[in-house]
This record gives structure tokens, sequence and C-alpha cells, in this order.
């Protein structure tokens, strides 16, 4: 590195922006990894072939997605778009009687009707009525409809949260990267203060589909070794504000040349002004897929900084479809913490998802799931289980078994609204990637729907034990 890493006792840094061929091809026939200058490690040689092939993938992928993060942009704003046009238009038989009638409606990308392409898959826009604050699935219920929502717009957030949900939006956010030298994370805070409570939700925004800087924080693995806690994915430490050339300093060093602020350093400084003026008010934390990551660090980083104001409120972390984000040593200290500070950790897994299995759990990668796994198959059947099943996904015996569930969660797509009611319905985009998932049926499972059905459908019984203050 070239910058201060006392924050840091081991560390393996890529660096895409300073690839060069020479350096990619050497980099699979030489253990040397110190003479690459794509990679800034601690370590001198890389003797391990594996280890070497997975950085030479990352590596590319990030480049790829750098190179053509524009037209990946260009032709998502495109697919939005044009799915809003048919919705906003009654379906493509009404586009087209309008268009030749001179009364297209036009959606505006700002209005709080416009869907993004995530929010597509799933219009339901209200909470379930029958789950009430004191239901244990009361927080769930609310996490996922809130990482769903995160996904869009401020003006949706405004309506839904508002006029909906008959809560406050705090606040809707961009934050800076460092590393990526622009505003890519995204999350937003609400305030429940129905029933008598006083909570405040906060969260982080997940991969978008067509969004390159997103996918290269997941593909980014780098990785820091912070002492006395592990070794944790460097793309979304990033994502959440590691500074760089600092690492995670108590508190944030000013830079006016930073036009946004860090994630984990605002919105810590946003919850703690809140919480210190009522003592009665708590907070959870959620996000699905990279949001899941983020939120699950979100409290590892305030545990880092023995931040105890906001540690003893934590009401709950609920991630949905959530890569692992660090190693073994990570997850033990990550346990030992939650289990101190009694905060309830709730990791939802639905079927053959394939997010949450990866980056793999193998002596290549290390990364190590930890906590509360809840595991849901096509029935929303609750398991509590300690790693989902077929927790590396790529293999020849699970392949055949995924597939034909896929089969099936395509055929309940066409009677689910018949059996638990109009709230299920799937639409015609939903089917379409129902469909994809009898060939990659990893992809499908790991869409909002299907934990949005999860947390309305599953047994309660789940969070009975282990939660910290359900008041």
């Amino acid at each position: 590195m070239d910058c201060d890493k006392g924050f840091s006792s081991s560390y393996m840094l890529l660096k895409p922006e300073e690839l060069t061929f020479f350096d990619l091809v050497n980099i699979l026939f030489s253990t040397d990894i110190e003479k690459r200058k794509f990679v800034d490690s601690a370590e001198v040689k890389e003797e391990d072939f594996q280890r070497r092939w997975l950085i030479f993938i990352s590596i590319i992928v990030q480049k790829l997605l750098q190179f053509f993060s524009k037209p990946i942009s260009f032709f998502g704003s495109l697919t939005e778009m044009w799915l809003n046009l048919l919705s906003s238009n009654g379906g493509f038989g009404s586009l087209l009687l309008n268009t030749m009638e001179g009364k297209v409606v036009i959606p505006e990308k700002t209005s709080a009707s416009f869907l993004s392409f995530t929010g597509n898959y799933d219009l339901r826009t209200e909470l379930d009525r029958n789950i009430k604050h004191g239901d244990p699935r009361y927080y769930a219920e609310l996490s996922i409809m809130a990482s769903k929502a995160s996904y869009e717009n401020k003006e949706y957030l405004e309506t839904i949260v508002n006029h909906h949900w008959e809560m406050e939006l705090l606040g809707s956010y961009d934050f800076w990267n460092d590393y990526q030298d622009k505003a890519t994370t995204q999350a937003f805070l609400l305030r429940d203060k129905k029933d008598d409570h006083d909570t405040i939700v906060l969260a982080f925004r997940g991969t978008e589909p067509f969004d390159a800087d997103a996918w290269c924080s997941d593909f980014d693995l780098s990785w820091y070794e912070i002492p006395d806690v592990g070794r944790i994915h460097g793309g979304f430490m990033k994502a959440l504000g590691l500074q760089k050339c600092l690492g995670w300093p108590k508190e944030m060093k000013q830079n006016s040349s930073r036009p946004a602020p860090l994630a984990y350093y605002a919105l810590r400084d946003i919850l703690e002004g809140i919480l210190s003026q009522n003592d009665q008010t708590k907070y959870i934390v959620t996000g699905h897929s990279l949001g899941g990551a983020l939120a699950i660090l979100f409290p590892a980083v305030l545990a880092f900084h023995d931040e105890k104001l906001l540690l003893d409120r934590l009401q709950g972390i609920y991630t949905f479809g959530q890569p692992r984000v660090g190693d073994g040593n990570f997850g033990k200290y990550m346990e030992n913490m939650l289990e101190q500070n009694t905060i309830p950790y709730y990791r939802f897994v639905y079927g053959s998802d394939i997010v949450p299995r990866l980056p793999y759990d193998d002596k290549a990668l290390m990364f190590k799931h930890f906590g509360t796994c809840l595991y849901y198959n096509r029935n929303y059947e609750v398991q509590v289980v300690e790693e989902e099943p077929n927790k590396n996904y790529f293999s020849l015996r699970g392949a055949i078994p995924m597939m034909v569930n896929a089969f099936f969660e395509l055929i309940r797509s066409f009677t689910i609204s018949s059996t638990k009611g109009r709230d299920y319905k799937e639409r015609w985009f939903l089917r379409g990637f129902r469909v994809t998932g009898l060939v990659l049926p990893g992809v499908p499972a790991h869409l909002i729907q299907d934990y949005v059905n999860s947390t309305r459908l599953g047994s309660a019984n789940v969070f009975l034990s282990g939660t910290k203050k359900q008041e």
C-alpha cells in the first residue's frame, strides 16, 4: 500500500485501475504477487493457484464492469423506462391503443409511481395488516419491506413511508465510496412511532441489476484483517465507508474533495443524535443482497469503535439473501459481540438463492457465515440451521434437485394467488425470471418476492427465542 495501513495487520487489495495485460497473465504462472501492480498485498508470495485464479477472475470482472458501466447503465435505464411505460399505460395492448390515439402516458423517473427494475418483480406496497407490532414477525416484515423500498427513488419512499405505512421518512441518502471515487452506496431511514413504540429502521440498498459500481463491490475480493476482529471483504468495507489510506479511525477525516459523506460515519452520527434525545427510541438495521452485507458490517464497525449507546439501542439485524462478509475469526468476533450486547441477528435464506452461498466457504476464499440462519423452502416452511444446504452452490450433486425445485416454483407462480390470496399474485415479468431458474435456479431465488412471502407466511416461532427487547 502507498499509504498508512496501521489499521490492518494483513491485507490483499485489488486495484483494477492499475491492471496491465502482462501482470494479469503472469499472476497465473508466478507466485510473486508483490510484483503485480494491480495487487497490493501484505504477502510476498501466493502459492495457492486457486487463490491466484480467483484474483485473476475478480480483477477481470471488475475491469469489464468499469469499461462497460455506461452502456450497462443506459440499457438499464431503457429497460426500466419500458417497464414503467407499459404499467403507466395499462399493458402492451393499451400502450398500442394510446399510441394510435396520441394519448401515451410518459412516466417520470423521479415520480412516486416510477419503479426500479427490482421493484417491478413485486408491486406490493402495503405492510401485511395481519402482522401488528407485538407479533414476533413484525420487525422481519417491516425490514423486508424497507429493504424492498430501498431500491426506489425518493418520491416513492416519501409516498410509501409517509402515506401508505403512516410512518416518517427521516432521509434518503447517497454515500461516497473513497475507492470508486463517487457516491455509490444508498440507504434510508424511517421512524415507526405507531402503537406506543419508537423504532428507527436503517435500510441499505442492495445491488441493482444494472449498477456496475455495486457489482464491482460484490466482485472485489480484496480483504483487510483488523487486529482482534478478523479478515473482512474489502468491497463491502469500501461501500460502507472505509477511508482510503486510513481504514476505520473512530472519527472521519474531513476531506474537502469528497462531495458526499461516508455511509458509516454519517449514519452513526444521525442515529446517535436521534437516540440521545429519547432513551426509549430503538433501531433496527436491514438490507437485501449487498444491502444485507452492509447491514451486518455496520454494527461490526460500531463494536470496533466501542459505540455503547448505539449497540445498546440496536433492536435487531435482519438480512435477506446476504453474502458472506468475513472469515472464521470475524464470525467468532461477531457472535461474541452480538451475544454480549444481546442483539438478535436473523439471516434469511430462501431456497436455492445463490448470493448467500458466495463468496465460497473454502480454503481459497476463507469466507464463512455466522449467526442464526433462517432457511425457507419453496413452501415457505422455515428451519433454523447453522448453514444453508448446498453451502457453496455449484455442485453436480445439487444441480438437478435445484432445477426440479425451480420447476415447481414456476408452477407455484400460477397457483399461489388462489392458495394464499391476491396479495401473492405473480406477474408475467417475475414468471419470466422463474423460467431462467430451470437453468440457473439460484438467480430467481434471490429476488425480493420470495423473501417478502417468507416473512409473511413463515412461522413466527423462530423469532421467539434470543430476542433482545421485542417490546
